[in-house]
């Protein structure tokens, strides 16, 4: 009898589909795509409608026979590659690679979102065809690259430095942390000040607890801005002298609604935000998972559904069967009276897809710690932990407001005081998962619980406390944060999140220090002379219409090559312009430093892997030495100088330049100001705070500087 031949990606997947599928199938993995377009040269006929000219890659030839071979004794081929346009492309090239003839074998396309027994079988049993318009938007978007990349980072090669790259999603990118970083540049505080009362109950009851509440506005209910501390002093004196008494009380339930399971972005966010792993570490991990791992007796199993997904609809059968997990391990009021749906609102999401979550919820990770390695388990548990919570009841909260009125007789006025609190009621999904936030969301502090007041009651006051703040600058961009900021703009797509932010630092555009992007002098550079020359390349507007045209591609409503003529030729227009305009930048910076072979002056240069010092007579002399960035700041340890390093994996650190005897070394940025307390190391962390290393003191790094200013002058 003879076997039919399946072909998927990978040798996981392979393995985990040879469990389900027995011993009447032959299962090879082909290891992701078999052909591209030539590398040495651009490989797109664009006078034949922009005809691609795709090679085989050498890697792939001795593949592509075995197929052959395969196919030739074959009852059947089943082409079962992931199932989105990169799957599906993915399958057409095989069928074109090994000129796999469906005259002769049947040729069947399936898919599934999930590789579990149920959906494999369910998927070979209404196998369809390869769907030509998600290959078309793919090799759409391929072009559109190549088309960039091959002509524009030739252009930065000659003009500003070799090795440079661009393209559509990732110029985009850089120029969105451009425009953080120069906003935070052009940033100037502001200075405002609060004043917190701390009030008791006139004729106080057993002892009762003061009580603090923030002023918020005039009687009137007028907001009041304090600007400095002249007029906080001016409010405070007045407020010292003033009566107070409760003018209104609100009590209510507030209920919070869990958040839908897991799409790609929001993985690879809240995956940050949890477990700090970044994009590309995430997807790595989910694509583990959901090809399958060896769970003792059961052999290769998937773990998760198809971890890259814009859709955050769920299978009906594993909402019933989640559903009736939380009735069995929590209880029927831990379970809302009707299943939870939840809309994507995107344009683009496709509803036949699913959101990403577990392919069995009774299997708990608990379950799998002897089976995952640690970095596996923490994103299954992260997986799972979400889904359940998505289909349990809210949490709910006894939320209490207290207006309180401050009489002054000179001037006479009224002001407008608050205090709020807020308690637990009912846990609901809080109790197996909360949301993760990003560094620029403030905490919502738990406020401290109020005593029992009515309307009317008489307030003493114990105390004033005026404060000073300073407004602060928008947030660098972390993981989480930048991949929020391309998804809501509509840049790229979900497998384009992770590359995207893996290629703008490996190009030295951006550098990624204590878990923030910071804009490195060449992305400056190529992010201003793209915006110079070629605007329509990082417009963010543009890049997102863009990727709606190829949305509609795949759906069959446009087709490619029109969309592919009205961005080229407009495009090889401003090229060559450009070539024309663009004089020769040099970036190379000379230094002060010496080379210790022909005595020329040394240049800073960015390499492959960074930053260093080369001899400015190259080519003749080919000298480097490493650069080393001096911060100024004592090592606590030794005495010497701290100096910024970059280690293997290109993160930013600040070592000790007395290394090796001295291996003194933080991730974390030093700041110039010792401790106040005991005149240590302080370092910057999250949420813009600093930290002592020696005694653990914390502040707000503004703070910190306003009392720096303060004793100097």
């Amino acid at each position: 009898m003879l076997k039919k031949l399946v072909i998927v990606e990978s040798p996981a997947k392979a393995r985990t589909l040879n469990r389900i599928l027995g011993n009447n199938y032959t299962i090879k993995a082909s290891s992701g795509h078999v052909r591209d377009l030539p590398q040495k040269t651009l490989g797109i006929d664009i006078a034949r409608d922009f005809k691609p000219e795709y090679v085989l890659i050498p890697q792939k030839r001795k593949l592509i026979r075995e197929l052959k071979e395969v196919a030739n004794s074959a009852a059947a081929i089943y082409l079962a590659t992931d199932p989105d346009r990169e799957g599906e492309a993915i399958a057409w090239h095989l069928v074109e690679a090994a000129k796999l003839d469906k005259d002769k074998i049947p040729i069947r396309r399936v898919t599934f979102h999930e590789i579990t027994k149920d959906a494999v079988e369910q998927a070979f049993s209404n196998p369809g065809s390869i769907n030509m318009h998600l290959v078309n938007a793919q090799q759409a978007r391929r072009i559109l690259d190549r088309l960039v990349g091959y002509k524009l980072s030739p252009l930065l090669w000659r003009k500003v430095q070799r090795g440079l790259s661009a393209g559509r999603v990732q110029s985009a990118a850089v120029r969105i942390v451009v425009d953080r970083e120069r906003q935070i540049e052009g940033f100037s505080p502001t200075e405002y000040w609060t004043i917190e009362a701390e009030l008791i109950r006139t004729l106080p009851q057993n002892h009762e607890l003061s009580f603090r509440a923030t002023l918020v506005g005039l009687g009137d209910g007028t907001k009041l801005a304090i600007p400095n501390q002249s007029e906080a002093e001016r409010i405070t004196a007045e407020l010292d002298k003033a009566s107070y008494a409760v003018k209104m009380i609100q009590a209510k339930e507030v209920a919070r609604q869990p958040v839908p399971p897991f799409i790609t972005s929001t993985l690879q966010q809240e995956a940050w935000r949890k477990l700090r792993f970044s994009a590309k570490q995430t997807m790595a991990i989910a694509q583990g998972l959901y090809e399958g791992l060896p769970i003792g007796d059961e052999g290769s199993v998937g773990l998760i559904t198809y971890m890259r997904t814009d859709s955050t609809h769920i299978a009906a059968g594993a909402i019933a069967e989640t559903r009736d997990f939380i009735a069995h391990k929590y209880g029927t009021n831990f379970l809302p009276p009707q299943p939870r749906t939840f809309v994507k609102k995107s344009k683009w999401a496709q509803e036949a897809h699913e959101a990403i979550r577990p392919t069995k919820i009774y299997r708990e990770p608990s379950q799998l710690h002897p089976f995952l390695n640690d970095q596996q388990l923490k994103l299954y548990e992260l997986i799972w932990k979400r889904m359940v919570a998505s289909q349990m009841s809210a949490a709910l909260f006894d939320t209490i407001t207290i207006d309180i009125e401050a009489s002054c007789t000179l001037p006479k006025k009224e002001y407008l005081l608050r205090a709020t609190s807020s308690s637990v009621k009912f846990q609901g999904f809080m109790v197996i998962y909360t949301e993760g936030k990003d560094e620029s969301e403030p905490d919502k502090a738990a406020a401290a619980p109020l005593p029992k007041l009515e309307a009317g009651d008489k307030l003493e006051l114990l105390g004033l406390s005026p404060e000073q703040h300073f407004t602060q600058p928008p947030a660098r961009y972390t993981e989480a944060t930048l991949i929020k900021a391309l998804e809501q703009k509509g840049i790229g797509r979900p497998s384009t999140y992770a590359p995207t932010l893996s290629t703008i630092q490996d190009r030295n555009y951006v550098q990624k220090s204590g878990g923030k992007f910071y804009v490195d002098e060449l992305g400056f550079i190529v992010n201003d002379l793209l915006a110079k020359h070629f605007p329509r390349i990082i417009d963010l507007d543009f890049t997102a219409q863009m990727e709606t045209k190829l949305d509609k591609i795949a759906q069959g409503k446009e087709e490619w090559v029109p969309l592919l003529q009205k961005f080229y030729f407009p495009f090889e227009k401003t090229l060559h312009k450009a070539s024309e305009q663009i004089e020769k930048i040099n970036i190379a910076k000379v230094t002060s430093e010496i080379c210790p072979n022909c005595g020329r002056a040394m240049v800073i240069k960015v390499g492959r892997y960074g930053k260093f010092l080369a001899c400015s007579g190259y080519p003749e002399c080919k000298t480097t030495k490493p650069l080393i960035v001096k911060t100024g700041i004592p090592c606590p340890e030794c005495g010497s100088e701290l100096v910024e390093r970059i280690n293997r994996r290109k993160r930013i650190f600040y070592g000790c330049s007395n290394f090796p005897h001295c291996q003194f070394a933080t991730s974390h940025k030093p700041v110039p100001q010792p401790c106040p307390h005991c005149g240590k190391l302080l370092i910057s962390y999250s949420k813009e705070r600093v930290k002592c290393i020696t005694c653990g003191y914390e502040n707000e790094l503004s703070e910190l500087e306003s009392a720096r200013i303060k004793v100097a002058s």
